[in-house]
């Protein structure tokens, strides 16, 4: 279960960024207005994705890829090729399919949200301003990227969030690589490549049929055991 909040909370985070950057305070405010004007305009973005997850005492990371889905008003989706499983959202319900083990977690966006952390940024109640001090602002020091490096931290401790890197594009501020360090000192690095923006996906392409024979969890939080199960 740890891993499937880790997942979750990830997922979470990385659409607020997408949709929601705001100035975090004066000395990122020009470039974080720049990424608020990228966004404002855009109603849907996808993109192929690398990702590590790195604990701290892991000799080596886990690894993913695949190609994610955002789309305002809280629709995700990421189909991963490795390993194989998916996770989506309607912008109701969550849906995190492991087709291999006939698996799939379903819960309601509500009950994973949660206001003043960075679950509550899908309902749009989250406050990055607010929630989060600015720790870093930096250039990329390679010769062969052009990129800002944010590094922030939430005000209050949470146990699922220690801070964020961010990388941002210094010509289309967008956001290309998001490294979520929890408060046990593990990171979720993700990289965007081939980005799309307002390419017209419709909101069927974010619903989830679950197969017959597939087993129902149902979690009441992310951050909870699975509660009553049921076969489909």
């Amino acid at each position: 279960m740890r891993t499937l909040s880790l997942l979750i909370f990830s997922a979470l985070m990385l659409f607020q960024l997408i949709f929601n950057p705001v100035a975090l305070c004066i000395t990122g405010q020009e470039v974080l207005n720049e990424v608020q004007k990228q966004y404002e305009k855009t109603n849907d973005f996808e993109a192929n994705f690398i990702q590590e997850y790195i604990g701290k005492v892991m000799r080596q990371p886990n690894k993913g890829e695949g190609k994610v889905y955002f789309k305002k008003k809280g629709m995700m989706r990421w189909d991963y090729t490795v390993p194989n499983q998916k996770l989506l959202s309607d912008g109701r319900h969550f849906w995190y399919y492991h087709p291999e083990e006939k698996q799939v977690f379903v819960s309601e966006v509500s009950k994973v949200l949660k206001e003043k952390t960075p679950l509550a940024f899908l309902a749009g109640e989250g406050n990055i301003s607010r929630d989060f001090n600015v720790l870093n602002l930096n250039e990329s020091v390679s010769a062969k990227e052009d990129h800002y490096v944010m590094e922030v931290a939430p005000k209050e401790p949470l146990a699922n969030l220690s801070k964020l890197i961010l990388t941002v594009d210094k010509k289309s501020y967008t956001i290309l690589q998001v490294d979520v360090f929890d408060g046990m000192g593990n990171m979720t690095r993700t990289r965007f490549i081939n980005i799309k923006i307002n390419t017209g996906l419709p909101n069927s392409f974010f619903q989830f049929t679950i197969p017959p024979g597939t087993e129902v969890i149902k979690m009441q939080e992310s951050s909870s055991p699975p509660g009553k199960k049921e076969t489909k």
